[in-house]
Order: structure tokens, then C-alpha cells, then sequence
């Protein structure tokens, strides 16, 4: 392979209703909630022929682990991500690590752990 790309993420979740109301709040947006027999899903909105991989909060009573501390840390970009970072306690979740510089050429990150228990980035650029 000459690159490797994220083609697709999944966050696992404990309560599927809980979770799709704080990533509605952070991100102003609209989750998708599916039921696949044991499996419940909640799609994220993408743009299947734009920049970026597209992925959904997953929750299945045997199959997943949530741990703030181990596993990939999955970055959602972001215009800025005070904004983000700015709704994530009112949500229900944590900020781990406020907004800051990685780089001037790289931009900007924020962590925080979701009303799950995940831990979650943000990037943006400025």
C-alpha cells in the first residue's frame, strides 16, 4: 500500500441515547441511529465523496471496551477547537487536555473523554 487511510471509525458506547445526545450537542449535528439485531448503531453525517473517513457510535453488550486510557485516539477535525471543547462539559463529558499548540504547521488539539468514558480528539488549524 502506498497510504493508509481510516476508512471508517466506530466509538463504542454503554448507553446508545446518551451518547447520541452529547455528540449532537459538541458537534451541532444529526446521528442516524440504527438497530441491526444485537447491534445498535448511530451514523455520524458524511460526505461519502468529500475528505475524511465516516463512522458511527456502536454499542453491543459483548463485543466492546471502552478505556480512557488504552486504544486508538480517533481525531475529529475541526474549525477550531475551542468550539468543540467549549460544549463538552455541558454535554456530560471531560475535558482531558485543553486546546493546544502541536505545531504552527500542524495546528491545534484538545482531548476529552465522552459521556462514555471514551477518549476523544479534536484538530484544527487554528
Amino acid at each position: 500500500m502506498k497510504t493508509v487511510t481510516v476508512g471508517w471509525f466506530e466509538i463504542p458506547v454503554e448507553d446508545m441515547d446518551r451518547a447520541i445526545a452529547f455528540y449532537e450537542k459538541v458537534f451541532d449535528c444529526k446521528l442516524n441511529k440504527q438497530v441491526m439485531g444485537d447491534f445498535q448503531m448511530a451514523w455520524f453525517p458524511w460526505d461519502e465523496t468529500g475528505k475524511g473517513a465516516g463512522g458511527s457510535l456502536v454499542y453491543h453488550k459483548e463485543f466492546y471496551k471502552i478505556s480512557d486510557l488504552a486504544g486508538p485516539l480517533i481525531y475529529f477535525s475541526s474549525a477550531d477547537c475551542d468550539i468543540e471543547l467549549g460544549k463538552i462539559e455541558e454535554a456530560g463529558g471531560k475535558i482531558q487536555i485543553p486546546k493546544r499548540m502541536i505545531a504552527p504547521d500542524i495546528g491545534y488539539m484538545g482531548v476529552f473523554l465522552d459521556s462514555e468514558g471514551n477518549r476523544i480528539a479534536l484538530h484544527s488549524q487554528s
